[in-house]
């Protein structure tokens, strides 16, 4: 029988896991959703530059190989007219990634704006535009999309599903290592088999999630488009979509191995007589013991080396599409991947398994927590080793461990393991520990679970499991006598019972005995309701007891056979300390999973460094267009209104247009008398730096020539005076490649 943890103790676990859960939602909240992997480090016309003639065509540079199409790069006019040629040219040299799109002749001066999108070689989405004109800078009405590639609800539910996709990799791969190599009897533990199945269910359902996704995720970003069959098809040609087919016929694969886990293999480990079987059947059909040992090596053998191979292969589907598929030495970064998601899985899914073993399942045999740890501290070192490989490749230098978003994240992750590793460590200190109980308070505790293979390692025979039913008794009398002293009262007088059933639970192989008739009878197992189903297989129909007062009975020796499972686990002080430090191991690991989740999601660390190194030192996020809207109240009549300010290219060391336009609360522009507008930089003291932009229409100001000598962040002061005494004083803050 399967035990149950009692509510304060799985009320305290939920408490740890919603601590856990705050934790990673605060880190989510902080991280930003598709970071692109492949960035664009330089283009022909360059951004923001003024071109005499219109190019015979558009050319766009990445730092890593990507996938795009015929209406991947897109040129619209001043007006938001489509005019490039429509076909995408391949202008790729050797290391060099590189792109265009053909312009036809005759194009009019104008700024023209180009929008790209692209999927990069580690399986996300890119995109971005930029302006270039033609003889000089004109307005330009072309929409771009406000959206990111990757962002929005699609994106959100993509990134969620890629994290349960780990966590069920995890569970899987993790809690079935457990059973196979450290804990076989855990294969009957219905807490186990449960964590086991719904972290396949998991992965096999965010597989399909996210391969209906990838096209609203790579493309429009629209949700309606995950039934957009033609697009299902062509990510299907994709390196991503290929990986997450590879991953469902693998999962196939996996659900007849955990058919096999929670099939022959825990019928194999079963105790002796929990099939059900008769003291005849045994004797006529007895199993040879040398022939059921080898049984049993066989199963674990081929279930390790199966295990083994399609674990291996669902970690290579992430090893294929990710980080680890593209930039330097890529044949030696995807086994090493691979060998970092296994060990991933062994550490922290093994660490889930034994936590509801200890939870919701019946007492763990130290030589199973043994094992684990052994297994858990190979896993940490190759973690180390494979670690510190993928941390130079992707990082590079020391400096960008800090000065880069994915240095920062692995620093914490770092951190995470550290902490993890210590809270191991005490594990480890009460797992030694477990050796000094007591050997028969160790019986008593494993026969108290009643049928389940942790009995048959610590019993040796129905003499064994009699001294551990006297143990049980002696330990649970006195609570018993308290939890039946309400019946006693309707019931003949007797003592005894108790006694019986505590010895007949702890011998029996079957997890529900029927209590046996004594002559002293406790209150609440009257005689007349207390059958012997050795003595009497077949009573006679017309002494049934009440079905009222035998349900009444079958509750009230449940209720006794838990309470006592409880005292028996609270009573051990190591296993306690045992269960709340994986607890907490368990906690940290949530966090640690998702941490590791955001990781694979970021730009590595070596990739923006050669972005910036390419453009100049400046990042490629920082060398956009900057806009601002400001509202603005001046008191008076008419004071209340909008400013737009434009600022292109944004770039230090450039020479800026400045564009502003007012318009009142009803969008229609507006003139005022005076404004004036000016740029500081506190942190290194300079400014104000006074614009003074020169009035080009109704409500439109232009200032050409703005000089911003360095980088970083700039406060824009403006002042809006809509008469001789009404004036306001807006300050923001803008960012400066």
């Amino acid at each position: 029988m399967v035990t149950t943890g009692p509510p304060a103790r799985r009320s305290a676990v939920l408490r740890m896991l919603v601590v856990a859960v705050a934790l990673a939602g605060a880190l989510f909240g902080g991280a930003v959703p598709a970071s692109a992997h492949a960035a664009l480090t330089g283009s022909t016309p360059a951004q923001g530059s003024v071109v005499d003639h219109a190019p015979e065509q558009v050319s766009l540079t990445f730092s890593e190989g990507v996938a795009m199409g015929d209406d991947s790069i897109r040129v619209l006019d001043p007006h938001g007219k489509r005019v490039d040629r429509g076909k995408l040219r391949n202008l790729c040299s050797g290391a060099t990634v590189k792109y265009g799109t053909g312009l036809p002749p005759g194009l009019g001066n104008g700024t023209y704006t180009v929008a790209w999108q692209a999927v990069s070689a580690d399986s996300h989405p890119v995109s971005g535009a930029f302006t270039f004109s033609v003889g000089a800078p004109s307005k330009s009405s072309a929409a771009i999309p406000q959206q990111e590639a990757g962002g929005g609800l699609v994106g959100a539910l993509y990134g969620i599903a890629r994290c349960l996709a780990y966590a069920g990799f995890v569970l899987m791969a993790g809690g079935a290592t457990f059973v196979v190599a450290c804990r076989p009897a855990a294969a009957l533990v219905r807490s186990v088999q449960r964590l086991v199945v719904q972290g396949w269910a998991l992965l096999t359902g965010t597989t399909v999630a996210m391969l209906l996704l990838r096209t609203p995720y790579t493309g429009s970003g629209d949700l309606a488009d995950v039934f957009d069959l033609g697009g299902l098809q062509q990510v299907l040609l994709t390196k991503p979509g290929a990986a997450l087919v590879s991953r469902l016929l693998l999962l196939a694969a996996a659900a007849l191995f955990v058919a096999v886990l929670f099939g022959a293999f825990a019928r194999a480990h079963e105790p002796a007589g929990a099939g059900g079987a008769t003291d005849a059947e045994g004797e006529a059909g007895a199993v040879d013991p040398a022939e059921e040992a080898r049984r049993r090596k066989d199963l674990t053998f081929g279930l390790g080396i199966g295990g083994v191979i399609v674990a291996a292969g669902l970690a290579a589907t992430w090893a294929m599409a990710e980080h680890a598929s593209t930039g330097l030495q890529p044949a030696v970064a995807m086994p090493v991947d691979v060998l970092h998601l296994l060990a991933v899985a062994a550490w922290l899914g093994g660490l889930a398994a034994l936590l509801v073993s200890l939870y919701w399942g019946p007492p763990v045999e130290r030589t199973a927590v043994r094992r684990f740890s052994r297994i858990a501290f190979g896993s940490v070192v190759v973690l180390a080793a494979t670690g510190v490989y993928q941390s130079w490749r992707q990082v590079g230098t020391w400096s960008a461990l800090t000065g880069t978003a994915y240095g920062r994240l692995l620093l914490l992750k770092v951190g995470l393991v550290a902490v993890l590793v210590g809270i191991a460590w005490v594990s480890r200190r009460w797992t030694a520990r477990l050796g000094e109980a007591r050997a028969a308070e160790d019986t008593a505790a494993a026969a108290g679970a009643g049928g389940t293979a942790a009995a048959t390692d610590a019993a040796d025979g129905a003499d064994a499991a009699q001294e551990a039913g006297k143990a049980a008794e002696r330990q649970s009398a006195k609570a018993a006598g308290k939890a039946t002293g309400t019946v006693a009262a309707g019931a003949p007088a007797a003592s005894s019972t108790a006694t019986a059933t505590a010895t007949a639970t702890a011998a029996s192989p079957d997890p529900d005995p029927a209590p046996e008739e004594t002559p002293d009878t406790d209150p609440e197992a009257p005689p007349e309701t207390a059958l012997n189903p050795e003595t009497d297989p077949e009573p006679d129909p017309g002494t049934d007891p009440d079905p009222a007062r035998a349900a009444q009975l079958a509750r009230q020796q449940a209720a006794l056979r838990t309470a006592r499972t409880k005292r028996l686990r609270d009573a051990d002080p190591e296993r306690l300390g045992l269960r709340r430090s994986v607890l907490a191991e368990a906690s940290v690991a949530v966090v640690l999973l998702l941490v590791t989740t955001v990781l694979t999601a970021t730009e590595p660390a070596r990739t923006e460094a050669a972005v910036q190194a390419a453009s100049g030192g400046q990042s490629t996020a920082s060398n956009q267009p900057q806009v601002l809207t400001v509202p603005f109240d001046t008191g008076g009549p008419h004071g209340k209104g909008t400013a737009r300010v434009d600022l292109d290219p944004g770039r230090s060391g450039n020479a800026n247009e400045l564009r502003l336009r007012l318009s009142d609360p009803s969008g229609k522009a507006m003139d005022v008398p005076e404004v004036k507008v000016s740029f500081t930089q506190k942190a290194k003291k300079l400014g104000p730096l006074p614009v003074v932009p020169r009035h080009t229409g109704t409500g439109h100001w232009r200032a050409s020539g703005v000089q911003l000598p360095v980088p970083g962040q700039w406060q824009l002061s403006l002042l809006v005076r809509t008469s001789d005494i009404d004036q306001v004083t807006e300050i923001r803050n803008v960012k400066i490649g």
